[in-house]
């Protein structure tokens, strides 16, 4: 008996033996200078060439069947007009369907259900921003009723950011060059880079549908503007 326990305890002691070995040892960056931590910013400005705008129909009927038909109609005309003004496909996207029931309230009486409200809207995507608005006048033609937006954005950011990522590294640079020759000191080597991306924030425009299908009229127009591109740095340096 006791040469089976000698025997248990040593194959546990191998077992665990083994797995310490095989458990990974993460290597700690060792320096023997100054650590300097310092946040870096690089900027860049942009044009935007894309504009986002939720345009939609909203009907309403004594009847679910009416409301529904009629939107349908309509919304048709609208998709039409995108088409016709050289939208893609896949630059339409539906973005909301519903068809909500209308009530009628009075004083110590029950609701009255008095129509329903259909409504439709699509998301669509202008890559041309000049004629975006001439656009938006003849959905407005054809039956639009409901209009919300732009989002202005840019399609390809990449070479911008990669702009934004290099001037953020001399700025960096420069910034802990400053801090070590101050401190009597020099930068030996950098010790890690991490990165947050940032763009400005979408430019709301409220397009009076409705007021511009009034008067006839066809001066829509969106201005681009310009947008920020951001990229900051965290960085880590090496005194001596």
């Amino acid at each position: 008996m006791n040469k089976l326990i000698l025997a248990l305890a040593l194959s546990t002691a191998s077992l665990a033996s083994g797995a310490a070995a095989q458990t990974p040892v993460a290597s700690v960056q060792t320096i023997s200078g100054t650590r300097l931590d310092i946040s870096a910013i690089g900027e860049v400005s942009r044009v935007p060439d894309i504009a986002i705008i939720s345009a939609g129909v909203v009907t309403r009927s004594t009847s679910a069947t009416g409301a529904i038909q009629q939107n349908a109609d309509r919304m048709e005309r609208v998709r039409a007009a995108l088409k016709r003004a050289g939208i893609e496909d896949r630059d339409i996207q539906t973005s909301s369907i519903s068809l909500n029931p209308e009530y009628r309230y009075a004083e110590n009486q029950p609701p009255a259900l008095v129509g329903y409200t259909a409504s439709n809207s699509v998301n669509v995507r202008f890559r041309d921003i000049r004629n975006s608005g001439r656009i938006l006048d003849a959905l407005v033609a054809e039956g639009a009723n409901q209009i919300n937006g732009p989002t202005l954005t840019i399609d390809k950011p990449e070479a911008a950011l990669d702009e934004a990522r290099t001037k953020a590294l001399a700025v960096g640079r420069a910034r802990a060059d400053l801090y070590a020759r101050s401190l009597g000191m020099r930068v030996v080597r950098l010790l890690s880079v991490s990165e947050n991306a940032s763009y400005g924030g979408p430019q709301p425009v409220i397009m009076m549908a409705q007021a511009r299908a009034e008067r006839g009229s066809a001066d829509s127009k969106i201005d681009p503007g310009e947008q920020q591109l951001q990229v900051t740095l965290s960085m880590s340096f090496e005194l001596q």
